[in-house]
């Protein structure tokens, strides 16, 4: 039985070496400047931060990837979740959105903050600059909800000339 176990052992190690020649791709696309969601609507530089801190390595093209995310199979773990990120909402391709899909996006942006969705635990455990305090929620909540109406608002304006 003993003898077992240890093959089995062996087994999993070999695993674990064989999955790390398969590495993820952590290259960050170029990006425009222009079409990133702080070039394109108004923050203060305390907002920007917080973008920056908490929604930035997951939610644009500038992630910023820790030495575990090299480690199969963490890194296909980490890989999945700033791909999902990204499909959700993509900081750095703002300004490729339709006007309807880009006020979404900001009122999911308060709307995920307010519920505690995000930042994902997951992400602070390992990332503790990235949690926030509930008066930075507050400062993001009401940034993400001021820029929604203005996007709303530019909407109904630019229907009405229609």
């Amino acid at each position: 039985m003993k003898n077992q176990f240890k093959w089995v052992g062996f087994g999993l190690l070999a695993v674990l070496v064989i999955l790390q020649f398969f590495q993820t791709d952590k290259t960050n696309k170029d990006t425009d400047p222009n079409l990133e969601l702080l070039s394109l609507v108004p923050a203060s530089a305390e907002v920007a931060d917080l973008l920056e801190r908490a929604c930035q390595d997951c939610h644009s093209h500038k992630t910023k990837y820790p030495w575990y995310s090299y480690i199969a199979p963490v890194s296909f773990w980490i890989k999945h979740h700033v791909d999902d990120g990204k499909k959700h909402f993509n900081m750095s391709e703002f300004g490729t959105y339709p006007a309807k899909k880009a006020a979404h996006k900001l009122e999911e942006g308060f709307e995920v903050i307010e519920n505690g969705e995000m930042p994902m635990n997951s992400y602070t455990w390992m990332h503790p600059e990235a949690k926030l305090t509930e008066a930075e929620k507050k400062v993001l909540i009401n940034w993400f909800k001021e820029s929604y109406a203005a996007a709303e608002e530019k909407i109904e304006r630019s229907e009405e000339t229609k």
